[in-house]
C-alpha cells in the first residue's frame, strides 16, 4: 500500500493551489489568515496528502470554516460541479449487494481512501450559502443510519435555485453522481 505523503515539490504545490483558492474565494472565510492555515497543514502532512487527493479529482478544496470548539480548520470540495470521483455506490453493503454492473467503488470507502468524509446535509447547505453548486451533478451526502437501515441512501443538488434532497436505493449510481468531501485540520 502506497504511503499517503507528498514530495517536497508536490507539498510547495498543492499548498500555492490552496493559498491561490483562498484569497481568490475570501467570501467562504471572512477573518482567517492564511499563515495560520499554511502552519498547521505543515504540521499535519497526511492532511496535506488528502487534499491533494481531492484536488486530482478536481474538488478544489477550500476552506469554509474554522470550529472554535474543536479548534480545526474544515476544508470542503468547492468545485462547481459534484468532484470527479462519480458513479459510486453509496456505501461497501450496498456496491456488494449489486449481482451486476457493480460500479467501480463506493461513496464512503473513496472517502476514507482519501482521508476526508462525505458532506452531511448540514454542511452541503452551508456550502450552496456560499455559493451555486451541483447545478447539472448531484452528491451523495451522509445518510442517516435510519435511512441506510432500509437500503437508501440521501443525495442533495442544486435546481431552481433551491437546494433539494432525495433519496435513491444506496446502490444505485449514476454518471453525474458523486460525493463532496469535508477535512478538518
Amino acid at each position: 500500500m502506497a504511503e499517503n505523503k507528498l514530495t517536497s515539490e508536490q507539498n510547495k504545490e498543492i499548498l500555492q493551489i490552496l493559498k491561490n483558492r483562498f484569497e481568490q474565494n475570501m467570501n467562504r472565510h471572512r477573518d482567517l489568515q492564511w499563515s495560520d492555515i499554511q502552519l498547521r497543514l505543515e504540521k499535519n502532512p497526511s492532511k496535506i496528502w488528502s487534499l491533494n487527493e481531492m484536488e486530482k479529482t478536481d474538488g478544489e478544496p477550500d476552506i469554509v470554516g474554522y470550529d472554535t470548539e474543536s479548534d480545526e480548520y474544515i476544508f470542503f470540495d468547492c468545485s462547481s460541479e459534484s468532484p470527479k470521483r462519480r458513479s459510486l455506490c453509496y456505501d461497501y453493503p450496498a456496491w456488494e449487494s449489486r449481482k451486476a454492473n457493480k460500479p467501480e467503488s463506493n461513496a464512503i470507502d473513496r472517502a476514507s481512501e482519501m482521508g476526508i468524509e462525505i458532506l452531511t446535509e448540514e454542511q452541503y447547505c452551508k456550502l450552496q450559502e456560499m455559493g451555486t453548486f451541483d447545478l447539472k451533478t448531484s452528491s451523495w451526502i451522509k445518510t442517516p443510519p435510519h435511512i441506510r437501515e432500509l437500503g437508501g441512501a440521501i443525495f442533495c443538488d442544486r435546481r431552481y435555485n433551491n437546494v433539494f434532497t432525495y433519496h435513491n436505493g444506496a446502490d444505485s449510481y449514476y454518471a453525474a453522481r458523486g460525493f463532496r468531501g469535508c477535512l478538518k485540520v
